[in-house]
């Protein structure tokens, strides 16, 4: 009953309610980034979702696009501003999502969607994490998020769907809250981001 309806009926009802109560704090951020990154607010990209349909996961635009004198993107520590250092260190930048759990496109509790080119590289178990729609936030993210290994996340988000629950999910949304306020996990030792998963050989 809960997995298959009332999820997504709470998903929508919270996701509708926290974009209303949090339009003062989107207001303000947007026009930060805006002055920040000349006028670049948000980041969009391709994510697979449930049964790996695509589509566009919506976040703030903690990092600028400057480049090298050869036209590549510098690394990410040098594109970090401070707007969107403290952005990002409050979880901030995750609150556009909410657009996409309205939409069903995500749910506040899931496997968070990673990069579209590592669909091909899961395994058969890893690959059941697509069982289910994505989240704002999962089990991995509370074990640890970027500081754990990736193996580790796939574990998690493996046994979240095997475990799938209400009381499941309100323990997520707790430790969450807890873990936005210690600021912790949020990067892997001193990369700004999580290291590029290469698949499992």
């Amino acid at each position: 009953m809960y997995k298959y309806f009332l999820k997504r009926l709470i998903d929508f009802s919270a996701a509708l309610c926290g974009l209303i109560l949090l339009s003062p704090l989107i207001g303000i951020i947007i026009v930060l980034l805006y002055l920040t990154n000349r006028g670049k607010v948000f980041f969009f990209q391709d994510r697979p979702g449930k049964a790996g349909k695509i589509f566009r996961i919506v976040k703030f635009k903690t990092m600028n696009d400057k480049k090298d004198s050869h036209g590549n993107l510098l690394p990410d520590m040098e594109r970090l501003s401070k707007t969107g250092r403290f952005i990002r260190s409050a979880s901030l930048d995750e609150i556009p999502q909410l657009w996409n759990v309205l939409k069903g496109d995500m749910s506040l509790v899931g496997p968070r969607p990673l990069l579209v080119e590592y669909f091909p590289l899961y395994d058969k178990n890893q690959i059941r994490r697509h069982e289910v729609r994505p989240g704002i936030t999962g089990l991995a993210q509370v074990n640890g998020r970027n500081a754990i290994s990736w193996q580790q996340k796939f574990q998690w988000d493996v046994w979240y769907v095997d475990h799938l629950s209400l009381k499941l999910d309100i323990k997520i949304i707790y430790k969450t809250i807890l873990k936005v306020f210690r600021s912790e996990g949020i990067n892997a030792g001193q990369a700004t981001t999580m290291e590029r998963f290469t698949g499992n050989s």
